[in-house]
């Protein structure tokens, strides 16, 4: 219990040294600003309405409130089969983790209907997590899309429980466009803005950390798919009136990650009353707000390239993944609910359960080469508690799909995209403060699996000699 981890602290997957870094970029939602629980709420219920009003869906399913502890990020959906499961690095579902409706999957039918438990390549979602070309599966990156996952499940679950015939592909996009349109149509926009101090958790720490780079003679820039109106008025709460004069060039409606790649879009000035005008845009001026535009008019007209840039958001593709593979950024990855799983991990009983959980699997290892019927049975008890263990384990985090970051041993499929997108992460931007700007990350050496790990060191005294030692237990 003495060495906790620091649920403040910056973790980094890529050595990066802020001595380097000269110009700070933001997304705004989940990055520069955070929302209290009630917006996904609004969002649920908002896009069941639509449902309802719009699609002629049941007007029962308006018994179904939003659970916020059904989901985590970074779930697959099934599309085809309407499927909510976690997948590991390797494409492997985790078994008891797959939900249809609000009910859990028996192991054998999930085993059954993908012929074991690994996805194909060819079913996974595309480079952005989306369900197209012939992909079947859907990855919800997005905070925003907890809600999304939860009336998915809501209405199949009522589709299920009356028996009613239905096609999961129109129950997905239906839903899917829904949510869209709470957003689109302004629906959430203009819910926060009337009642901001209900929905926006302040917090004087952003401004804080927006004052210390500024006082270090950083520049920073705001790139956010949210609009004009709406992003004055969040970071007008957050930081203060005077917000723009901390930012060097302010980009609304951006239309990430479009706008890391589509070259065609020019940016558009957007005036106090924020109406749009049509001069050309030859230089990005400080205290002005643009509208759409694109990366590349962005690096010609300020001339910021390069490892000199640090960008930092929440949604590991869309405002992470093209600027760290094409454009040679560093990136910072918001991760909100690193803070509350770090929490969990620091508690007594979670250390003793993972502690057992490592002992037991390096057992099972060491031992399984006794053959005799009275070891085969032990054996067969150890996996039987194992099995416990791990659920143990899981229920620690969420009841359904336990961490965002692991599956029983292996990483997320979340992790996964998290270690090769972000060079750092962290809980939010208020980490930032407990570091010096020269301050340099460096990743943790992990052993990997052909290095020995210090605890299976401890087991290799007398019988515990693991195969991969040269003294090896001889098999009779």
């Amino acid at each position: 219990m003495s060495n906790m981890l620091n649920p403040d602290a910056i973790f980094s997957n890529n050595e990066m040294s802020l001595s380097d870094i000269e110009i700070y970029g933001f997304d705004y939602d989940y990055t520069l600003v955070f929302y209290s629980k009630h917006l996904h709420t609004l969002i649920f219920n908002a896009a069941r309405d639509l449902l309802i009003n719009e699609h002629r869906y049941p007007a029962e399913i308006r018994k179904y409130d939003y659970d916020p502890n059904f989901a985590i990020r970074g779930l697959h959906y099934d599309v085809h089969r309407a499927l909510l499961m976690k997948i590991d690095a390797f494409h492997y579902i985790q078994l008891g983790t797959v939900y249809r409706g609000l009910s859990v999957v028996p192991d054998e039918e999930v085993i059954a209907m993908y012929d074991g438990s690994h996805v194909p390549l060819e079913q996974m979602s595309d480079f952005y997590g989306k369900s197209s070309q012939g992909n079947t599966m859907k990855q919800f990156m997005d905070i925003f899309s907890l809600p999304e996952m939860t009336l998915l499940s809501c209405v199949n679950e009522y589709f299920l429980k009356n028996n009613i015939d239905y096609e999961p592909v129109h129950l997905y996009k239906d839903v899917k466009d829904s949510i869209r349109d709470v957003h689109i149509k302004g629906i959430m926009y203009r819910a926060i803005e009337a009642d901001i101090e209900k929905y926006i958790c302040y917090a004087e720490q952003t401004r804080a950390v927006l004052a210390k780079l500024a006082d270090h003679g950083k520049k920073m820039f705001l790139i956010t798919n949210s609009p004009s109106s709406f992003v004055d008025k969040g970071m007008r709460f957050i930081v203060g009136k005077d917000w723009r004069d901390l930012f060097d060039v302010v980009i609304v409606q951006a239309d990430k990650p479009n706008f890391f790649n589509d070259k065609r879009r020019p940016f558009r000035k957007v005036n106090e009353r924020g109406v749009l005008l049509w001069d050309k845009i030859h230089k990005l001026q400080k205290g002005q707000i643009y509208k759409q535009g694109n990366l590349y008019e962005f690096l010609k007209l300020t001339g910021w390239r390069g490892s000199k840039v640090l960008y930092f958001g929440d949604h590991i593709y869309s405002d992470l993944a093209d600027l760290t593979l094409k454009h040679g950024w560093r990136t910072g990855a918001i991760i909100p609910e690193l803070r509350s799983e770090i929490k969990i991990m620091n508690t007594e009983k979670y250390i003793q359960t993972m502690t057992w959980l490592q002992t037991l699997t390096g057992l099972l290892e060491h031992m399984q080469v006794h053959r005799d019927p009275d070891s085969q049975m032990i054996l067969e008890e150890w996996k039987k508690e194992r099995k416990e263990m791990r659920e143990m384990n899981r229920n620690f985090f969420n009841a359904q799909f336990g961490s965002l970051f692991r599956t029983d041993e292996n990483p997320t499929y979340f992790l996964r995209r998290l270690s090769r997108f972000a060079d750092i992460y962290m809980a939010s931007l208020s980490c930032l403060l407990n570091y010096e700007p020269d301050y340099t990350f460096y990743p943790r050496r992990t052993p990997l699996q052909h290095e020995l790990p210090g605890w299976s060191d401890q087991l290799c005294t007398g019988t515990f000699r693991i195969p991969f030692l040269q003294e090896t237990v001889q098999v009779k």
